[in-house]
């Protein structure tokens, strides 16, 4: 039998040889001095070898005990070749049926259908409030508890509109493990009811009447804003688009010829490329872009890391220390123009909700819904922008007859 001294000793000579402890059980030295663990043993009256592993990181006694688990499973007329290909391939069958494993593996059949920024924030919030759970566990052995369990931590801190999201995640991911046949059972519907309900509340967003002073605190600018930042607080007042959509514009969307911003179908909510046409007042600001980020790819550079675009709180904070904090928010600008354009202008909904890129209400709508109210719409942004220099002029929220407008 062989000790561990003599492993250790053991020096590589010019060919390949071999210490036997008995029973088949080997240690092979190789020429450049590796020394790996052997089991000879005879099988249906024929010789095998199977490697047990590489010495030290299997140790003599661990080898011993694989020689003996080899020899249970020869008693049992299994041959420890086959075994050890079976546990191989159960292992990474049940590496392929984890749930993180299926939620990634749904995660990139779906990214195409989704903005770029929920690609990534559907994964981070797996990676953060779910994978570390029961991300290990085969997605077939989550229970409904257990998965109760996991959404109560979230709403613990008191996320309760991500519990809600992240159990439609949820849901999404255990139907895909259901078709793809990693599962029979979708715990996530009878978690219906099982969270807290979440109260819906709007956007915060400024009254009209209250428009003149906002513009005139943003135009004194005692916050000490940067530049971009008060003309991406303008053009976002001007174009009331998404948060999301400005802070990632890019200057290919930009056509200034014809005085419009095509955002493209990947950037939007609704998955459908989206005209703004853009008023003299907005071509004004993207102009001052261009002096500062031209070179750039982003319209708003991050000021820190110029290769990324603002970051989505840019905005939220700097409406705070203009002293609007709980007041207004970015999306809150698309509530304002909606009220005050119909109220103040005379646009019909249809027009101001087309602008909003809303969902059209039929698919004979979405056929040509893209440029659908365009020459109104381009009227009604230049008379959008103009109201505006006129409230913060005047200082007062003015009534435009849209019967007699110019």
């Amino acid at each position: 039998m062989l000790t561990t001294k003599e492993i250790d000793n053991a020096k590589p000579g010019k060919k390949v040889y071999r210490l036997f402890d008995g029973l088949g059980l080997y240690v092979e030295i190789a020429r450049n001095g590796s020394k790996y663990w052997r089991l000879k043993y005879q099988y249906m009256g024929k010789e095998r070898r199977i490697a047990l592993g590489k010495y030290p990181d299997l140790s003599l006694l661990e080898a011993r005990e694989k020689r003996e688990q080899a020899r249970k499973l020869l008693a049992q007329n299994i041959d420890p070749i086959n075994e050890k290909k079976k546990q191989k391939h159960d292992a990474i069958l049940n590496a392929a049926t984890t749930f993180e494993a299926v939620a990634r593996e749904w995660h990139e059949h779906s990214k195409e259908q989704w903005s770029p920024g929920y690609v990534i924030e559907t994964m981070n919030r797996l990676e953060r409030d779910i994978f570390p759970k029961i991300g290990s566990r085969p997605v077939a052995d989550v229970s409904t508890p257990e998965l109760l369990l996991v959404m109560r931590a979230i709403e613990k801190r008191g996320a309760y509109e991500v519990a809600r999201r992240m159990l439609q995640i949820c849901n999404q991911i255990f139907r895909f493990a259901v078709v793809t046949g990693r599962t029979r059972y979708n715990p996530a519907p009878d978690l219906r009811g099982a969270l807290r309900p979440v109260r819906r509340e709007h956007f915060a967003a400024i009254e009209i009447r209250e428009i003149p002073d906002f513009l005139q605190t943003l135009e004194r600018n005692e916050a000490r804003l940067f530049v971009q930042t008060r003309h991406a607080i303008k053009l976002l007042m001007l174009t009331f688009v998404r948060t999301g959509e400005l802070i990632a514009a890019k200057w290919d969307e930009i056509d200034f010829e014809a005085a419009e911003w095509i955002i493209p179908a990947e950037r939007m909510k609704m998955r459908r490329p989206h005209i703004v046409p853009l008023a003299k007042q907005a071509i004004a600001i993207l102009k001052d872009m261009r002096e500062l980020n031209g070179r750039r790819e982003w319209v708003f550079a991050s000021q820190a890391q110029p290769r990324q675009h603002m970051s989505n709180g840019t905005i939220l904070k700097a409406l705070e220390r203009l002293g609007y904090k709980g007041r207004m928010t970015g999306h809150g600008f698309r509530a304002l123009a909606m009220s005050t354009i119909k109220e103040k202008l005379g646009y019909r909904h249809e027009v101001v909700d087309r602008q909003l890129a809303h969902a059209p209400a039929n698919k004979v709508d979405a056929a040509y819904d893209r440029a659908r109210f365009l020459d109104d719409r381009r009227k009604m942004m230049q008379e959008w922008a103009d109201y505006l220099d006129k409230t913060a002029t005047h200082g007062k929220v003015i009534h435009v007859d849209f019967a007699t407008a110019e």
